[in-house]
């Protein structure tokens, strides 16, 4: 029950930390045979691979907004190993200001969409052209949010940037089903990842508590192992006829 990917070839970027990082742990104990790890955070990133073992684990410096960079992370990864089988496209960032419509920094926009959408996009390109080039009915699960989903009261560009996710999601999908790749996302409620905490100023307990009551699903408290989970059965045979879906993890938030 704990090989759902046994042998598989995995990359993971932004997973140094947060999600990323569970889901890395999660990807090792149900068998893949190497994650690559892909962050611009390299200290983190050789400690997941500590954590997990060398022999199953590897850390590579990738900013996902350079192009070229992940271009030779996917082409490293199928060289050295043989192929690609899963492509976890992760790396976020938020908003540095309130980014109201009436105040929008440009600048700032295009400061988060060169991770959030344009860094997404080019992680799905690279790693569906390997699959191709290696004809591997892979896995391409991208993070998205609840926020791609709904509005906000501020960060316009993040709410823009996660309906863009979607979008590239169910795009890619319509195009690669005919090479047997799948492409889906996750969409996570607030997780009180580090990324998270830094933004808010606080503890993830003390950021869990207080985005706890928007729930409607009581007793529980969403964790990055949770989101993990949900890209476990996205990456893994069990989702083997789900392509083009926004799987939300969300305790219930979205409902109305």
């Amino acid at each position: 029950m704990m090989s759902k990917l046994k042998g598989k070839i995995a990359i993971i970027t932004g997973g140094a930390s947060g999600i990323g990082e569970a889901t890395a742990h999660h990807f090792a104990v149900h068998g893949a045979r190497m994650i690559v790890i892909a962050d611009i955070q390299d200290e983190l990133g050789q400690r997941v691979v500590e954590s997990i073992g060398s022999d199953k684990c590897s850390f590579v410096h990738c900013d996902v907004t350079d192009e070229e960079q992940v271009k030779n992370l996917v082409q490293s990864t199928a060289q050295n190993h043989g192929r690609l089988d899963i492509m976890f496209s992760n790396a976020g960032i938020f908003s540095n200001s309130a980014q109201t419509v009436l105040e929008l920094d440009f600048a700032e926009l295009n400061r988060l969409f060169s991770v959030n959408v344009r860094g997404m996009a080019a992680c799905v390109k690279h790693a569906a052209r390997a699959m191709v080039e290696q004809n591997v009915r892979g896995s391409i699960v991208c993070t998205a949010s609840t926020c791609g989903s709904s509005g906000g009261e501020r960060d316009t560009d993040y709410f823009m940037s996660k309906h863009a996710v979607i979008g590239l999601v169910r795009s890619a999908s319509k195009q690669l089903g005919v090479h047997g790749i799948r492409v889906n996302c996750v969409s996570p409620f607030v997780v009180g990842t580090p990324l998270l905490c830094r933004y808010l100023g606080k503890e993830a307990e003390e950021a869990e508590q207080l985005f706890e009551p928007y729930t409607s699903l009581k007793g529980a408290v969403l964790k990055a192992k949770h989101v993990a989970d949900a890209v476990v059965f996205l990456a893994s045979q069990d989702s083997e006829l789900v392509t083009g879906h926004d799987l939300v993890v969300d305790g219930g938030f979205l409902l109305k």
